[in-house]
């Protein structure tokens, strides 16, 4: 584990939204510097609440302290573009690590649980998008075994996003 008292757990009801929205901002700082608006860069209280609505929120928590967040879809709550359309593809988004944990496993650790959820729930394939421009976060997926599937231009956001998936058949649980 990357952080000793690292918890990673369903988001809580009495968990704090403005906590979590927060936390949302301070990760994509950087990216909102590079000129890619993520939605996630500026986004209220409300759009945060309805886009964990639309999947299942996991936290990760450190002595009680948020320190990171992924969105899970499965397979019915995945859609929007080609990829994302099939029924046995689940996703992930609105994901996120506190910006002095980057680079120390925690985000490797969410991703794994979204992993695990995903091969849970039956999906063949898990994938994500970001911004194609990000490349460090391609490569990063890339070395995390994701490979390119296609392109998607979503109207929130002023780039072309890059569809990347992840076989799961070869997983075990």
């Amino acid at each position: 584990m990357p952080v000793p008292d690292l918890e990673i757990r369903p988001l809580l009801p009495s968990d704090s939204i403005s906590e979590l929205t927060a936390l949302l901002h301070r990760a994509y700082a950087s990216l909102a510097q590079m000129g890619l608006h993520y939605r996630a860069t500026d986004q209220d209280g409300d759009v945060t609440r309805n886009r964990i609505a639309q999947g299942q929120c996991l936290v990760a928590l450190d002595g009680g302290a948020l320190r990171g967040t992924i969105l899970f879809r499965d397979t019915t709550q995945t859609r929007g573009c080609h990829w994302y359309d099939q029924p046995d593809v689940a996703c992930f988004g609105q994901f996120a690590v506190e910006p002095d944990l980057q680079g120390k496993g925690l985000g490797t650790a969410l991703i794994a649980h979204a992993e695990a959820r995903a091969f849970a729930c039956g999906a063949r394939e898990i994938a994500l998008d970001t911004a194609e421009p990000a490349t460090h976060l391609v490569s990063w997926y890339n070395r995390l075994g994701y490979r390119f599937i296609e392109h998607a231009q979503w109207s929130h956001t002023n780039y072309r996003s890059v569809i990347l998936s992840k076989a799961l058949a070869a997983q075990s649980s």
